[in-house]
């Protein structure tokens, strides 16, 4: 599984910026798909993602204002951002949770991650 991610840039504190991922390769055998981010001295952190079966998962810190949309037939999944805050600046890295099998049988499971991609929210 690849991804490419694409969308970030510099928007000021309470607009809105959308981040857009594409999967390519193995995508049938994607799970769960979304968005981590980090900024420089802590731990990547999950921001949100959506199953396999549709069902969405946000971090506390973005739930209602960010919204994570997955289209199963183009391979992509989106993150709109709308009433950004400074605290949402980070490189925000698209990744995708994939299981499959191989030709005798024996499964293999990755998780695949894009390139990440800079949002910077000025105040």
């Amino acid at each position: 599984v690849q991804l490419q991610a694409s969308g970030g840039g510099l928007v000021q504190a309470g607009g809105s910026l959308r981040l857009s991922c594409a999967a390519s390769g193995s995508t049938n055998s994607i799970n769960a798909i979304g968005w981590y981010r980090q900024v420089p001295g802590k731990e990547r952190e999950l921001v949100a993602d959506v199953s396999r079966g549709g069902s969405t998962n946000y971090a506390d810190s973005v739930r209602g204002r960010f919204t994570v949309s997955r289209d199963y037939a183009k391979n992509t999944v989106s993150l709109q951002m709308n009433s950004v805050k400074v605290e949402d600046t980070a490189v925000y890295y698209c990744y995708a949770d994939a299981l499959g099998y191989y030709d005798d049988g024996t499964p293999w499971a990755l998780k695949a991650w894009g390139q990440g991609t800079q949002v910077t929210v000025s105040s």
